[in-house]
């Protein structure tokens, strides 16, 4: 984390890895950002689960092991979870070890019959932790929620590459991504006027503060979201206030003013350029669901 964050902090222009949102707190101001009016990303992925989740089932039913990458509360399991009836164990899959072991304790409760596996690991570079934990049958991923839209396109090949070696061939993976749509309805969904958004985004200081034992004044910088009409995506910054200093473990970073640090993109994707960045990953398109505005879907690919 330290390399990573030092890295980051030394590039030009400067990035936080936007992995490291989601400590305990991270975690709660997201879920707080999914029941906000202007997000429309997870009420509209959950329409879509709501309309098709019945054929969805009917494409899933061969699967004995479900993947979530990324579980975070447990919530978008449940849309999914209830409908399949093969599935023998499930891995949940997350940096943060608190929501992680909340959700898995939650959902054994109420799946008593299912083999619940939580495996804290970053998933964003090693996927091996996963992999070991894999027995037999057939393996199908799950990555909701358009967290691939915060890779580039070329590490979201990467990405998805390494989901296709994971789960085999002939294995799945239903995936959410948030497609092109009006730029300022992108733009009001990461700049929400009762400012959770920037609560959230400033989180990640704090939470390299607790990890790290660096001393960012988390006061000291603004939140800043806007839409790259050209790349198609959002990119959020932390932009400094005032000139400062700031260490991390014996490292001074001086930062000036107004300088940007970026934590995030997003991208909104065409669904042709996504058929086809997941082509070359060696993933083939089985089915496609969205939205009645065509604002978001669900991927069904299958790995060659």
């Amino acid at each position: 984390m330290l390399g990573e964050v030092l890295r980051g902090l030394a590039a030009e222009p400067r990035f936080i890895p936007s992995k490291y949102f989601y400590n305990e707190r991270g975690g709660e101001l997201f879920a707080e950002i999914t029941r906000l009016d202007e997000y429309y990303l997870t009420r509209t992925e959950r329409a879509i689960f709501d309309g098709h989740v019945s054929e969805m089932a009917i494409e899933l039913a061969s699967y004995q092991t479900l993947i979530e990458l990324g579980s975070g509360n447990g919530e978008k399991i449940r849309w999914l979870l209830d409908h399949l009836r093969g599935i023998q164990r499930y891995l949940s899959v997350d940096i943060s070890v608190e929501q992680l072991m909340a959700a898995a304790s939650d959902l054994r409760a109420t799946h008593p019959g299912l083999e619940v596996i939580p495996v804290c690991a970053d998933f964003t570079s090693e996927l091996s932790a996963v992999r070991d934990r894999i027995s037999s049958g057939p393996v199908c991923a799950f990555f909701p929620g358009s967290t691939i839209g915060n890779f580039t396109y070329k590490e979201a090949e990467t990405m998805l590459r390494r989901i296709a070696d994971l789960v085999g061939s002939g294995g799945a993976l239903l995936i959410g991504i948030d497609l092109a749509k009006d730029p300022s309805v992108v733009e009001r969904a990461y700049n929400d006027p009762s400012g959770v958004t920037a609560r959230f985004n400033k989180n990640v200081l704090a939470h390299l503060n607790e990890k790290l034992g660096s001393d960012f004044d988390v006061q000291k910088f603004e939140h800043h979201a806007e839409y790259n009409r050209e790349e198609d995506r959002v990119e959020m910054y932390l932009v400094s206030a005032e000139d400062q200093v700031v260490r991390l473990n014996g490292t001074v970073v001086r930062i000036s003013r107004e300088e940007r640090i970026r934590t995030e993109y997003s991208y909104k994707y065409l669904l042709a350029t996504f058929e086809a960045l997941a082509h070359r990953a060696g993933l083939d398109v089985r089915c496609v669901w969205t939205d009645e505005k065509g604002w978001f879907a669900e991927v069904l690919l299958t790995a060659r």
